[in-house]
């Protein structure tokens, strides 16, 4: 008769593509009061360690300001971005080590 027509399905959203990718089809685990109050504990006391090491290179930098040191206030600003980095990571390895429990 015609020529073949295949039903193809709709095309799947950005988002539906990444939920897909992230396992996003699997019911997530509910959390227990405990797990939600120790995240958060976590989450506080990181925010805390951060800011504290943003301060802390914030004086440095100033200090290096005052006396023209271009390149240690390049070096003390990698070296808070990596600290943060590092930081975030373990937060975040902290916090899936209490979602799996």
């Amino acid at each position: 008769m015609g020529a073949d027509l295949h039903y193809a399905p709709p095309m799947k959203s950005a988002y539906e593509l990444a939920m897909e990718r992230l396992g996003g089809g699997k019911p997530s685990k509910s959390l227990t009061p405990d797990q939600k109050a120790r995240l958060a504990e976590l989450d506080s006391v990181y925010r805390a360690r951060i800011a504290q090491e943003d301060l802390s290179c914030q004086e440095d930098v100033s200090k290096f300001r005052e006396v023209g040191d271009a390149s240690s206030i390049e070096d003390r600003q990698t070296l808070f971005r990596e600290q943060r980095r590092r930081l975030e990571q373990e937060l975040e390895e902290k916090k899936e080590r209490i979602r799996g429990e």
